[in-house]
């Protein structure tokens, strides 16, 4: 998904983040938070055009607990998935809330997508568009 400034390029994909974003901030109502009380759901596009979605899951036991962003991608690894253009990131829509990727979610993301974009915002009219090399800029990332 090259960023071109072409009319009807830029059209497309704006709809298209639009509709990740509405599909992450529809499955947010599947979350399971009874700690925080603040859902979320991911919808991450693949190169062959599939989208995966997650939310996140809390646990009584705090770090067993795991984000929307992760869970998306999991499944998407394990469906054997590994090419991957955008991730849209959503709260609830009673939630008005913008939900960026935390630290470890972010790190996760760049050992399969350095350069994916991250579609993140309070609304589907109002979306902010980063490369998770942005939000990353000096990930970790092993040579193979």
């Amino acid at each position: 998904m090259e960023m071109e400034n072409e009319g009807k390029y830029m059209d497309e994909k704006d709809e298209m983040m639009k509709e990740l974003y509405d599909i992450a901030e529809k499955v947010s109502s599947n979350a399971y938070t009874p700690f925080s009380h603040f859902n979320v759901g991911a919808a991450l596009l693949a190169e062959d055009g599939r989208v995966y979605t997650g939310v996140n899951v809390e646990n009584s036991s705090f770090g067993a607990t795991i984000c929307a962003e992760r869970t998306a991608f999991v499944k998407a690894i394990s469906e054997g998935e590994r090419k991957f253009k955008a991730i849209a990131v959503a709260t609830s829509p009673q939630s008005h809330e913008e939900a960026l990727p935390c630290g470890i979610c972010r790190q996760f993301m760049y050992e399969f997508a350095p350069d994916i974009y991250v579609i993140t915002g309070k609304s589907k009219e109002k979306l902010n568009t980063r490369k998770l090399s942005e939000l990353l800029p000096d990930g970790f990332k092993l040579e193979r």
